[in-house]
């Protein structure tokens, strides 16, 4: 009997000592418990679809070259451009020799040599490449960062070459051996035969007619500063608002900053958290990018990915928004059209992007036409009188009305200052 009341008794007190613990726990004013804590963190709004690197590494334009000093020109997402890459991809590329860019006559290969000329921009390095290709691994090119692949035939040579550029500026790779016979280079070339042509004018291609476009206004909505906060703060119920006097707003957890203008729906984050030592990569770092952004906002439309900078302390990493075949300026007076990022060894410590996302299937469209020929060929040598021109490439202006965004096509000319000026408006 005094064994069981003991017994008894022992087990009140068990169960007296979990009350109090909970109450202690869950009832203390100003205590939440640590699971609600949790799940205001990581209950997230269902916000942008995510994305693979791999479709967002694709070339900017696609030269083609048919000899005889004509050309034509291909952008992304048209026709010819997509079964022209797919085709390219699906191609084994080995055995790499690095020659030196001095023992070639560039000018005389891209005037009279059938050929297909990829660009990617300020380059991509090779690693991340051989996601999209097949490269097979090579030491002797592995570490290099690829701005422009070049296809091409040669008079009285029975197999195609391929030229792989790297971003140094004095050395090129050619592949030793190329899947890809002197018919198949052949046949992508024809596909520019009926297309609009193109004189080269330095380093840049001029149509030699106008060009047609397609001039949108397309339907908006925005993502809200509380979706931010909750992506991107361990803890949003900590942050403190600061309004700043030039009407920009400040949320802020003592470490981390999200600083959003909403006069362009234009949000800054940033975090300073320093990173470990190490040496940079590009590559590790352009997929923490990805993951990040998928993460932290998603993508709602179409990419590329854009390197800036030289890589060697941080990683500067630009996501290029595309409308159709084209891309969309970002712009001093409204920020759109990129996603901007600063990392380093993997770590974010800079991400820019706009609140605002086209919605699919609402928007209304006409006809445009950039001009092209002697027309387009003034303006741009106007426009070299202040800086030499280094691109041109069609892309849309943004304008943002009040429940959509306009995109009006323009010709962005890239100077060698760095400014980014548009005709054709």
């Amino acid at each position: 009997m005094k064994e069981r009341m003991k017994s008894i008794l022992l087990l009140l007190l068990v169960l007296g000592s979990l009350v109090q613990s909970y109450y202690l726990i869950y009832r203390l004013p100003g205590s939440d418990s640590a699971a609600k804590a949790m799940n205001n963190y990581i209950k997230t709004d269902n916000m942008g679809p995510q994305d693979r690197v791999e479709n967002l590494i694709y070339p900017d334009k696609m030269l083609i070259h048919m000899g005889g000093g004509k050309h034509t020109v291909f952008y992304p997402n048209s026709t010819f451009y997509k079964l022209i890459y797919t085709r390219i991809k699906g191609r084994g590329f080995e055995g790499f020799q690095r020659r030196s860019m001095e023992n070639m006559d560039w000018n005389k290969i891209r005037s009279e040599n059938p050929g297909i000329e990829l660009t990617f921009g300020s380059g991509v390095p090779v690693s991340m490449l051989q996601r999209v290709m097949q490269i097979q691994p090579d030491s002797l090119f592995e570490a290099e960062r690829i701005n422009r692949i070049w296809i091409y035939n040669a008079p009285n040579d029975s197999k195609a070459h391929a030229l792989f550029f790297s971003t140094e500026g004095d050395v090129v790779y050619e592949a030793g051996k190329v899947d890809l016979t002197v018919q198949d280079v052949q046949q992508h070339v024809d596909f520019g035969k009926n297309w609009t042509p193109y004189t080269l004018l330095g380093s840049i291609y001029l149509p030699e007619k106008p060009v047609d476009m397609v001039e949108a206004n397309v339907g908006i909505d925005s993502y809200t500063v509380g979706q931010m906060q909750q992506s991107l703060f361990f803890d949003p119920s900590i942050t403190r608002y600061i309004q700043e006097k030039d009407g920009s707003e400040i949320y802020t957890d003592s470490k981390r900053s999200l600083q959003v203008r909403q006069e362009q729906k234009w949000m800054s984050y940033t975090d300073p958290a320093a990173p470990p030592s190490g040496e940079v990569s590009s590559s590790k770092d352009i997929l923490a990018a990805v993951d990040f952004v998928n993460e932290h906002g998603g993508w709602n439309g179409v990419y590329r990915l854009e390197l800036s900078g030289n890589g060697k302390e941080q990683s500067q990493i630009v996501f290029q928004q595309y409308f159709g075949s084209y891309p969309v300026l970002d712009t001093m007076n409204f920020h759109y059209g990129t996603m901007k990022m600063e990392l380093q060894q993997g770590n974010v410590s800079t991400y820019e992007r706009s609140l605002i996302y086209m919605q699919a299937g609402q928007q209304t469209k006409r006809m445009k036409k950039l001009p092209g020929g002697a027309e387009l060929k003034a303006m741009i040598m106007a426009l070299g009188k202040e800086s030499p021109v280094e691109d041109l490439y069609p892309a849309y202006l943004p304008e943002l009305e009040s429940k959509s965004l306009k995109l009006i096509p323009v010709w962005a000319v890239k100077l060698a200052n760095g400014q980014i000026r548009t005709i054709g408006l």
